[in-house]
């Protein structure tokens, strides 16, 4: 089957996990390993695949190393931009820009995964 996902590269693969499940709905479809603690997860959210692994990964497999910094940027929509901001805040999430309407319709925030990653989140404007 023929598809396709992004792959975030992290320090702390059960904290990233942890904040794409609970904070934005996103869920387990795989780990490896399967026992123990994980290096690699996919998760899935309405049928998009998230790939998080260790960021130890690109060295062992193409000897390259990830820097610091962002790693990635994560467009998420959502049903509510302001309703997911606040639920991040009250969870300790770092908001990068707070909820505004843009000229193109949609409505956007930006937030830092564990990470430090941005994520946006977007939905249509009111």
């Amino acid at each position: 089957m023929p598809r396709s996902f992004p792959v975030v590269y992290v320090r702390d693969v059960p904290r990233a996990v942890e904040f794409y499940e609970r904070l934005l709905d996103y869920s387990t479809q795989s780990a490896f390993p399967p026992e123990g603690e994980a290096v690699f997860v996919c998760l899935s959210r309405d049928g998009v695949e998230l790939g998080i692994v260790h960021e130890s990964s690109p060295q062992q497999l193409i000897s390259q190393s990830m820097g610091d910094g962002p790693r990635f940027e994560l467009f998420v929509y959502v049903d509510d931009v302001d309703q997911t901001v606040g639920k991040m805040q009250d969870a300790g999430v770092t908001v990068l820009r707070a909820p505004e309407n843009m000229p193109w319709g949609e409505r956007l925030a930006f937030v830092a995964d564990p990470e430090g990653n941005p994520v946006t989140l977007a939905a249509a404007a009111a």
